[in-house]
């Protein structure tokens, strides 16, 4: 692996592990302290960070990594719903019953633990089980491409979550349950119903980093997914209902 890739790997593993924060402004020298990696290599990974929006270079300040703010909100989360809506689909269409299995036994497991108590390794394991849901339904597509840009946006996805969404101990149990609910909708086969269940738990999710007054962990159910999409006030931001700014 060139030493580029080593570096931007990294990095998006101190992204990950809250090493590095939105809005935080480094250099070069940071970053290779950050990432352990010679300053040449490091040279060559901010190229690839600028082009990813992950970081920029704000004149006689130096270089920010991403700020979380509500265009950031709005794009990553409007760019997850556009793949993931069609992803939800196409496996709902083609996916074996085994990789249905597996997902529902990793997020029952975790609900299994969650009565036992949370603790910060059960957190863990259950923003692993989060993210893997969706890497597999994403994956299944099969598009390489596709893959490479969700998981870009999903750097962005943690650095929002860093700030507004995280995944808590409270949490757990009640996120997994969504989650059953999202691969019971995807399983039915019904490829309209699995993009409307996958679209309204994004969508939710993103409601939530944008402080709108939406239920802490909405039903996941049929009923509850299609009066969520056809709710007028889904998409506007608590700051400017009613004309405030």
């Amino acid at each position: 692996m060139k030493l580029r890739d080593q570096a931007y790997q990294r990095f998006t593993r101190g992204l990950l592990a809250r090493e590095i924060r939105a809005g935080q402004f480094v250099s070069q020298r940071e970053l290779t302290e950050l990432t352990g990696m010679p300053l040449g290599a490091i040279r060559e990974l901010i190229p690839r960070l600028e082009a990813d929006g992950l970081i920029r270079t704000v004149p006689q300040r130096g270089m920010q990594v991403a700020q979380v703010d509500v265009r950031l909100i709005r794009d990553a989360f409007g760019f997850r719903i556009m793949i993931e809506r069609e992803a939800a689909a196409q496996f709902a269409l083609h996916a074996g019953d085994d990789a249905f299995r597996r997902l529902r036994d990793d997020h029952e497991a975790v609900l299994a633990s969650a009565a036992r108590g949370a603790n910060a390794a059960l957190i863990a394991r259950a923003q692993a089980v989060d993210d893997g849901m969706h890497a597999t339904i994403v994956d299944a597509l099969g598009n390489g491409i596709v893959s490479n840009a969700w998981r870009v946006n999903q750097l962005k996805i943690r650095l929002i979550r860093q700030s507004e969404t995280r995944l808590d101990a409270d949490l757990v149990a009640p996120v997994m349950r969504v989650h059953l609910g999202v691969i019971d909708a995807i399983a039915t086969r019904d490829p309209v119903r699995a993009a409307e269940a996958m679209e309204a738990h994004i969508s939710a999710s993103r409601d939530r980093a944008l402080g709108l007054d939406v239920a802490p962990i909405p039903d996941a159910s049929a009923g509850a997914v299609r009066a969520r999409l056809h709710d007028p006030r889904a998409a506007a931001p608590r700051a400017i209902r009613g004309g405030r700014r």
